[in-house]
């Protein structure tokens, strides 16, 4: 397993957000958390790149202990975040962005692999040297992605990319995290759009309330009853 996660407990103050879960993501594979607000994917997410400490438990990553490290050694072992609400760096043009992304790359393919980004996303390409900030949300949330990237993580956390934007775009984001996982990046996915995010899956787990409820094949959760009804609109 590249990742596995044994009885993980995150508190803020006395109130438990994550209450002992355990979980894991196999190389190459794309495995998504779904669950309501206030679930805990966010805290997860959060805690596994760093930016949230834990208070028990532990987070096994290529099997090298990770619980509690700081979160620039966790981008130099190989995970990137691209968090929920994208959070680009608005006064930055969209390729500063881009290479604020690599700054851990001591290699000499930041420029293709930026080349390769904007050919994904022309339009990001078109606004290169536009400040991130004046982008519309489709193109920031292409932008948070593409610089994820760009420290070429062995996992990519995933924090509600389809979040507040269009039908047509979030078809699109779809369309290229599932090319990002076909390629051979493993992809860690929290999502609201359980529908969408279950149809790219491998794997899937259900949280509640902190707690991790139904683990089991994409697939077989997309035909699930109790999934159906809770998060897929009951058809």
């Amino acid at each position: 397993m590249l990742l596995e996660v044994e009885n993980l407990i995150v508190k803020y103050g006395e109130i438990a957000a994550l209450k002992g879960i355990s979980l894991s993501a196999e190389e190459g594979q794309l495995t998504t958390l779904i669950g309501s607000n206030g679930a805990g994917k966010t805290t997860l997410l959060n805690t596994l790149s760093g930016a949230i400490k834990a208070a028990s438990g532990k987070i096994l990553f290529n099997g090298t202990d990770i619980t509690n490290m700081s979160a620039e050694k966790i981008v130099q072992l190989g995970i990137s975040h691209c968090p929920e609400g994208r959070h680009v760096f608005p006064r930055q043009t969209v390729l500063e962005n881009l290479r604020a992304g690599a700054f851990i790359r001591r290699d000499k393919e930041v420029n293709a692999d930026i080349d390769k980004y904007f050919e994904w996303f022309p339009r990001l390409k078109e606004r290169q040297n536009q400040k991130a900030g004046s982008l519309s949300g489709g193109e920031q949330q292409m932008l948070a992605l593409c610089r994820a990237l760009m420290s070429r993580p062995k996992l990519l956390l995933m924090d509600e990319p389809s979040m507040g934007l269009a039908p047509l775009v979030v078809s699109e984001v779809f369309r290229i995290i599932d090319q990002i996982h076909r390629e051979g990046t493993t992809i860690f996915l929290v999502e609201q759009n359980a529908k969408q995010a279950l149809k790219i899956a491998d794997q899937g787990y259900v949280i509640e309330v902190g707690n991790i409820t139904i683990h089991d094949s994409a697939e077989n959760l997309l035909t699930s009853d109790e999934v159906k009804k809770a998060y897929l609109g009951g058809n």
